[in-house]
């Protein structure tokens, strides 16, 4: 499958394989959205989609944060560390500044047996826990060329008691030994239900920190990610937003949105190496080089 590329004159190709695929749908769905036509979904707000997409990332020598429009990389970066410690609670995130979570949560601050319970505590029938987190770091230093190292947020047994089910539902990653001795460490995501503006950019973020987390664990170099969709869809309330975001057609007014030409992504440094990869703080990382359009804000379904 090939990369998609925005040609910049007088620059090399960036490519921009998000910002295809937002095109993608909203061409798919030209009718739909001229009849308002919406499909109808578990918020009640409507969404326009596709079924079935795939977008590549290469983290060999960057870091695939968006960039026609800001993403806040310090939520991107606390999330994956509080999932990454097994919590449940938002009390953690909230203390470092990130409310991302807060809409889902109850009174105490609890969401039930979401991503990192799943991914640090998996129950099993006889009343223990499976670390998936500890195992597929274990195995990729053990049997790299293991088609096993797969780690699950999508339980069923416990799915009705979380806050909101897994979309991104399941990784696998994949070792690859380059001519000269160096292994490189790729990721793919399956991501169940993906909305494409507010969490996609997200999830691509914080997918390919964990690569580059789990390299540096286990002594690889970040390779590729690879981003797996099922339902991929705009919704209704973010349509001015993804046009605006692309600089596709005209605004409510009937004014031409202008060109956001994408920059070439940033750089991802981890500045230190700690005892374990659950011990990172947000201060552990730089981000280097972001150059970005302006944040465009959207409603969140909740």
């Amino acid at each position: 499958m090939s990369t998609p590329a925005h040609h910049v004159s007088g620059q090399q190709s960036i490519p921009t394989p998000y910002e295809d695929l937002l095109r993608e749908i909203l061409d798919e769905n030209r009718d739909a959205i001229a009849a308002d036509a919406q499909r109808t979904d578990r918020t009640g707000t409507g969404t326009f989609g596709v079924f079935g997409r795939q977008m590549r990332f290469d983290l060999r020598d960057s870091f695939p944060l968006i960039t026609t429009k800001r993403v806040h990389f310090k939520s991107v970066a606390v999330e994956l560390l509080w999932f990454l410690r097994g919590s449940s609670n938002i009390r953690w995130l909230q203390e470092r500044g990130v409310t991302i979570w807060d809409e889902w949560a109850d009174e105490n601050g609890d969401l039930g047996p979401v991503y990192g319970v799943q991914w640090r505590s998996w129950p099993t029938p006889d009343g223990g826990t499976i670390d998936q987190i500890a195992k597929v770091i274990e195995s990729l230093r053990t049997n790299p060329s293991s088609r096993r190292h797969i780690v699950s947020a999508w339980n069923p047994a416990e799915v009705d008691e979380m806050a909101l089910p897994p979309c991104h539902a399941m990784f696998q990653f994949y070792v690859h030994e380059r001519p000269d001795g160096v292994k490189e460490l790729s990721c793919q995501l399956y991501q169940r239900s993906a909305d494409m503006f507010l969490g996609v950019p997200f999830n691509i973020a914080s997918y390919a920190l964990l690569t580059y987390l789990i390299a540096h664990e286990v002594g690889m170099e970040p390779g590729e990610f690879i981003w797996t969709g099922g339902d991929c869809h705009i919704y209704s309330n973010h349509l001015e937003q993804v046009k605006k975001q692309l600089g596709y057609g005209n605004d409510p007014e009937g004014n031409p949105y202008p060109p956001r030409e994408p920059y070439p992504y940033p750089k991802l440094v981890i500045k230190t190496k700690k005892p374990s990869i659950f011990d990172y703080e947000y201060e552990d990382f730089e981000l280097v080089d972001y150059e970005h359009h302006p944040g465009i804000s959207a409603p969140i379904a909740v």
